[in-house]
């Protein structure tokens, strides 16, 4: 009889949580929507952009991505909600007065949390990055300017040995111009090729380079120059990672962002330390929900003369303390000034002791 009643505890907790943080999710789409339609209408208006697309293309990609990013924020605002009214009609109390000990009580919570948490890493780590893509493909045709496709002074190495400059490139046309080619040999220079313009042919995947003066170095010391009008070449990179920005690293499912970061240390590029971060944040986020969680229940589940209120003012300030904490870390290890696993980390460390600080004065 006992296990019964615990049983049917335990589904009316997790179908309450779940209820609760559905209903949370809803209201943030309402607001989200209208403060992004103010402010991206009129590029909407000046591109012409069909409202189909706006909705499927835009909306049904963006909505998810910013709700799955902050899903933590979410679920620990249900659990503060729909902990304290049971906490001021006196449930949580008979719960513990039945024999119910605090831990039982968290155990329907952590179930929930489960479910979320999963659904969380999943979504973000291989569902949304898919659906994002055609986010930035509408971004890139209706809310970026013809300049925002042009990009100067360009510099990467291609593989090793081999160090690509380019003044400009056009990813309107596909076209650049001040191109040089370095190959070494270990330390020493073995030829430098130069182009007045570079062209890239977007059905073959090929680049062709035009007006070439080539310059090989001897071991002997001396050089020989050649001059060609024109050549097709075997480089092996896309023009479209000149324009990745750093804020569509979303768009890669977790595959695709090891490979590109495997690609990025290959060809000795900077800032490899912010899609670490990314990477590692994707694992590091699911595990924030069972720590807020577990802290919303402690936090709430006193009975206290202020009610909810005052339980959603504690939840307010916790949570605007974790998000400071979030960003200031996942930032130090973007910059490389912390190591990124360990960045994404010490904020559910932090809160882990927070939580074990709540548990110790919860009401039991």
């Amino acid at each position: 009889m006992k296990l019964r009643l615990l049983k049917k505890l335990d589904l009316y907790i997790i179908r309450k949580f779940l209820a609760t943080f559905i209903v949370t999710l809803f209201l943030f789409v309402v607001i989200i929507m209208l403060f992004d339609i103010g402010e991206k209408l009129d590029d909407f208006l000046e591109k012409n952009a069909p409202v189909r697309a706006i909705i499927y293309d835009y909306y049904l990609n963006y909505i998810p991505y910013f709700l799955n990013t902050f899903s933590p924020v979410f679920i620990f605002v249900a659990v503060i909600y729909f902990t304290s009214r049971l906490a001021m009609r006196s449930e949580f109390i008979s719960m513990l007065a039945a024999g119910i000990s605090f831990r039982r009580i968290l155990f329907p919570y952590m179930i929930a949390a489960a479910m979320l948490a999963f659904m969380s890493y999943y979504l973000n780590a291989w569902v949304i990055p898919r659906a994002d893509k055609k986010r930035v493909a509408f971004e890139n045709r209706y809310t970026r300017g013809y300049w925002s496709n042009f990009k100067g002074t360009i510099y990467r190495q291609l593989k090793p040995g081999l160090l690509l400059y380019m003044e400009y490139f056009n990813n309107n046309d596909s076209t650049g111009g001040g191109v040089s080619l370095e190959q070494f040999e270990g330390i020493n220079l073995k030829s430098i090729t130069f182009a007045q313009n570079i062209r890239f042919n977007k059905l073959k995947g090929k680049w062709t380079l035009d007006r070439i003066k080539v310059r090989e170095f001897k071991p002997d010391g001396s050089q020989t120059i050649r001059i060609i009008p024109t050549m097709d070449t075997a480089l092996v990179f896309n023009p479209k990672d000149f324009f990745f920005r750093p804020e569509d690293v979303q768009s890669l499912d977790m595959r695709e962002l090891r490979n590109f970061i495997s690609a990025e240390r290959t060809r000795g590029a900077e800032g490899i330390a912010f899609f670490e971060t990314e990477l590692y944040r994707r694992y590091a986020t699911p595990f924030s929900t069972f720590i807020l969680a577990f802290i919303g229940v402690c936090v709430a589940g006193r009975r206290v003369r202020g009610g909810l209120g005052l339980h959603l003012a504690i939840g307010i300030f916790v949570l605007i303390f974790y998000l400071f904490l979030s960003k200031y870390f996942i930032s130090m290890g973007a910059t490389n000034l912390m190591h990124p696993l360990l960045a994404v980390w010490m904020p559910n460390l932090v809160f882990l002791l927070i939580g074990l600080v709540f548990y110790r004065f919860a009401q039991k």
